[in-house]
């Protein structure tokens, strides 16, 4: 009984601790400040198992063919995505340089996703990191499969095929 209690101490005390520390303010929000590996590592597993959770959507038929994918390019560069993502022969805006957590390089994490995912993720966009809800604006389903091709293709796409797919058209 008596272990039981000091447990229960050790936990309020630990409580009311950090209770001081986050709404103290002591603990800095700055985007230039990086967060503890524990916090980092917590971070990723939970964004990682809440994508996985809630990504249930299934890709439409056609998803990932040439047209859609070139649709998608489009899509991408009009809607910004290549001012935090980059594209193919494309650099990064320099303000994405700012961000914390920095934006992912699609063409490394593109591929480990599966579609649903990256479609959830442009939907509804992820909170505290910058990445926005498209979905929230009103861009349509069908728009965003079509960005999720694209960026499941990212790594095939050539700087020259991108700048033909995203030229202004007359």
């Amino acid at each position: 009984m008596r272990l039981l209690g000091v447990i229960g101490f050790l936990a309020i005390a630990v409580g009311i601790a950090a209770g001081v520390f986050f709404f103290g303010g002591f603990y800095n929000i700055a985007a230039t400040e990086t967060d503890p590996a524990p916090v980092a590592a917590a971070l990723v597993r939970v964004r990682t198992a809440s994508i996985d959770h809630h990504a249930t959507d299934r890709p439409p038929a056609g998803f990932g063919g040439p047209e859609m994918v070139q649709q998608g390019a489009a899509a991408f560069a009009a809607r910004g995505c290549a001012n935090c993502h980059g594209g193919p022969g494309v650099e990064w805006a320099k303000f994405s340089e700012g961000l914390n957590p920095s934006p992912p390089d699609l063409n490394e994490v593109g591929p480990e996703l599966a579609p649903r995912e990256v479609f959830w993720v442009v939907k509804n966009g992820i909170r505290m990191t910058g990445m926005p809800s498209f979905g929230a604006i009103g861009v349509t389903d069908d728009e965003l499969w079509k960005i999720a091709a694209f960026v499941k293709a990212l790594p095939q796409v050539t700087p020259a095929d991108y700048a033909a797919w995203t030229a202004a058209k007359p």
